[in-house]
């Protein structure tokens, strides 16, 4: 049986931070939809193995990507989005389907029938997926809508629930499925998987389209202590790429991922299996040499984002900013008809890019440290709610000097203990796996969407938003555990 949860405006602590007292071996099909991105996953959760507590809990059986051709335009050009989503979806669902785990010769039950798929001479038996999961939101509108409506046809002709996946909160469990893909676990009395990073945590989110530090608190409860108020940082970091780059670098890349371009530009040696070689850099020991130009040798310097307001008072503001570097980096690059920026200085106007944006970065995640510190009550010795994890997730994450600068920021300003994760490149950037990671989570604490769930542009992930976050959107509902436990009696 199913109930409604809406109007359902606030996340329950409780009912997030302790999700489902019960888990089992469940199979998702995710769809990915949310911008340029087309992907399609296949994740199953393992039945707890008592006897192997090391065993991943996870498996993947399927995971591809497509991303659309939008070279020619130097950035995301909506219609050829939708276009590649059109083009890509199906055709990558149908090789998933056939990547399904085989379906048990005794699985007859109507909950749990088989279903066929084709391969290239005869039939296949492949196990049906407990549910569907698919990115929601937030994203370009068309192409969430394309992904969604699929996931909807699928939903009804396997007669499976529906879960609609918040982008956002996605990528803040990405670690979460990385652990439980291949990372020990912990064998538990009441056979729930370990699932690590534990909550809480921070959540550094950065991505072409979001920049934001959050304080995730639970499954469905994470507050955004800062956000961009311009651009976000992977488009600050694009744009900055396309005046620095040299044209013929820019004329042959193989996507509009110009920021990873830039970081390989500015990089002092080639990376090897050792890590990402950035000796040159010094992290600012104060607050003071933080803020402080630094005026390079060819006579440009650039500012702290938020350093120098009349008032000053926005250097201590929780908020991010980009759009006065990327003014800044064009100004510098403007040159007299006929002169041409020389190597050199591209490669370190390059660099000084990167750490100032990324130092931009740092320093929010430090001033929110400072203030959940000073937020404990000093006498409590206890680790309940302490944080000792920064996740970093988002396309931007995989760059290796903001992985460097990150390191050494952190420690020199106090903070050596704080474990920083950041997931594999490839899960870094718009995936499906993570959307099936979290549909999994969700789904075991009992959510779900119904069919008239629509599309949403926007939808944050704060409980306190006005839209009322993760939970705070219309059309989730609430399964019933006799219904939900069903099948396993059988």
């Amino acid at each position: 049986m199913l109930r409604s949860l809406w109007p359902l405006r606030r996340c329950s602590y409780r009912v997030c931070k302790h999700a489902a007292s019960q888990t089992r071996q469940l199979l998702t099909l995710a769809i990915e939809t949310s911008c340029d991105d087309t992907s399609v996953a296949v994740l199953e959760t393992a039945a707890p193995d008592l006897n192997s507590p090391t065993s991943p809990s996870a498996r993947l059986h399927f995971h591809d990507k497509v991303t659309a051709d939008n070279a020619k335009y130097h950035g995301i050009h909506p219609i050829v989005s939708l276009e590649s989503h059109n083009e890509r979806l199906a055709p990558l669902i149908a090789q998933a389907l056939r990547s399904l785990p085989p379906a048990s010769p005794k699985s007859n039950d109507f909950t749990s029938h088989p279903i066929p798929v084709r391969s290239a001479n005869h039939w296949l038996r492949k196990q049906k997926p407990d549910f569907i999961s698919v990115t929601r939101g937030p994203g370009l509108l068309p192409s969430l809508s394309t992904g969604l409506q699929i996931a909807k046809g699928l939903a009804v002709a396997w007669q499976v629930p529906l879960l609609g996946v918040n982008h956002m909160q996605a990528h803040a469990l990405t670690p979460r499925l990385v652990h439980a893909l291949g990372q020990p676990g912990t064998k538990r009395s009441n056979h729930e998987e370990n699932r690590e990073p534990a909550f809480p945590f921070l959540t550094l989110l950065v991505s072409g389209g979001h920049t934001m530090l959050v304080h995730s608190k639970a499954l469905a409860h994470h507050s955004i202590l800062a956000s961009t108020t311009d651009l976000a940082i992977g488009d600050a970091i694009d744009k900055a790429a396309r005046c620095i780059l040299p044209e013929e670098m820019l004329n042959t890349a193989p996507d509009v991922m110009y920021g990873r371009l830039l970081e390989e530009f500015a990089a002092a040696a080639p990376r090897d299996g050792r890590g990402y070689d950035a000796s040159y850099y010094k992290p600012p020991r104060t607050r003071g040499e933080e803020l402080s130009r630094k005026p390079s040798r060819w006579g440009w310097a650039l500012a702290a984002p938020l350093a120098e307001t009349r008032s000053g008072s926005k250097s201590k503001a929780m908020e991010f900013s980009f759009s006065g570097l990327g003014s800044t980096v064009l100004r510098i690059c403007r040159r007299p008809r006929g002169q041409k920026m020389t190597h050199e200085e591209r490669v370190d106007l390059a660099r000084e890019v990167m750490r100032v944006a990324f130092e931009h970065l740092a320093s929010r995640v430090v001033m929110a440290l400072n203030s959940l510190l000073q937020e404990r009550n000093t006498d409590d010795k206890s680790t309940e709610g302490k944080i000792g994890t920064l996740v970093v997730s988002g396309g931007v994450a995989s760059n290796g000097f903001l992985k460097h600068i990150l390191r050494s920021f952190l420690d020199v300003r106090g903070y050596p203990h704080i474990r920083l994760i950041f997931p594999p490149p490839s899960l870094c950037t718009d995936n499906a796996a993570m959307i099936a990671w979290t549909g999994i989570e969700m789904y075991e604490a009992g959510y779900e969407s119904n069919l008239g769930c629509k599309a949403l542009r926007k939808w944050s992930i704060d409980p306190d938003a006005d839209d009322g976050g993760i939970l705070g959107a219309s059309c989730w509902q609430k399964r019933e555990r006799d219904f939900d436990t069903w099948k396993e009696r059988k």
